[in-house]
């Protein structure tokens, strides 16, 4: 009699050294979530001298309310304690994301690359990005959107640059997409700019102007301008005691 083999589609069996690694790598990815979040719970309580104590406070709240909801319908004391645990594990988690969000976006503004990074890490919706289409030595950026409501584009940088790079890449993208709208915001703190905590609000609230279809065929047409043009900005905000003169010096010679 033939002997069948393994079913179609079935996994194969992990010998016992390739179950250690898989088993070592599990344990090295937790190592690596909890150390970020210790970090993060570092940086935003040094960032944040509120947000210990709104949390505890958030979390006693709502596990006391639980607690006393749950024992008014079922009378038991027992009952409510772990409903009321995992309760405040829950509103404790979504207050320290909230402050830490917070705390980053505050540590990241005013910094080089910082709108880049949002953009590439933390934006919301059908966005099709491309990043530093036009920028200086001195880390300045444009970088442009694509998405229902249009073409975005985003400068950060000191004022007075951005608003002619962003003036240049408008007539640029203008030639190539007619009548598509075309909505031009600078990250800043300024009358007029867009603070960087606030972006994926504003481009929530940008209309629908175009279809699925038409953002595919209006992204083609704006391959024509090419990709990134700035060469050797940072990959994301850079740190506080970095020295502007290193950086730029580093931008030129790529250049």
């Amino acid at each position: 009699m033939a002997k069948t083999g393994p079913a179609k589609g079935a996994k194969p069996k992990l010998s016992r050294a390739d179950k250690k690694l898989a088993r070592a790598a599990k344990r090295a990815q937790r190592r690596e979530s909890f150390r970020n979040i210790r970090q993060a719970f570092k940086i935003t309580r040094e960032q944040d001298p509120k947000f210990l104590p709104v949390m505890v406070i958030a979390t006693v709240l709502a596990a006391a309310a639980v607690f006393v909801i749950v024992f008014l319908i079922t009378g038991s004391v027992y009952l409510p304690i772990p409903l009321a645990l995992v309760v405040g594990l829950v509103v404790a988690m979504f207050v320290f994301s909230r402050r830490a969000q917070r705390s980053m976006f505050a540590q990241a503004e005013g910094q080089a690359g910082a709108a880049g990074w949002m953009l590439k890490q933390q934006l919301r919706g059908d966005w099709r990005l491309t990043e530093a289409v036009a920028g200086t030595t001195q880390l300045d950026a444009v970088h442009r959107l694509v998405g229902r409501p249009g073409v975005v584009l985003v400068g950060e940088g000191a004022p007075h640059r951005v608003r002619g790079l962003l003036a240049q890449e408008k007539k640029r993208t203008a030639r190539v997409v007619g009548e598509t709208p075309i909505y031009d915001i600078t990250i800043g703190t300024g009358e007029g700019d867009v603070r960087l905590s606030r972006l994926n609000r504003y481009l929530l609230k940008l209309p629908a102007n175009l279809s699925k279809d038409e953002v595919g065929t209006l992204e083609k047409r704006l391959a024509a301008l090419g990709g990134t043009r700035a060469v050797g900005l940072p990959k994301g905000p850079m740190p506080p005691g970095a020295k502007m003169r290193n950086v730029q010096r580093s931008v030129r010679r790529r250049s």
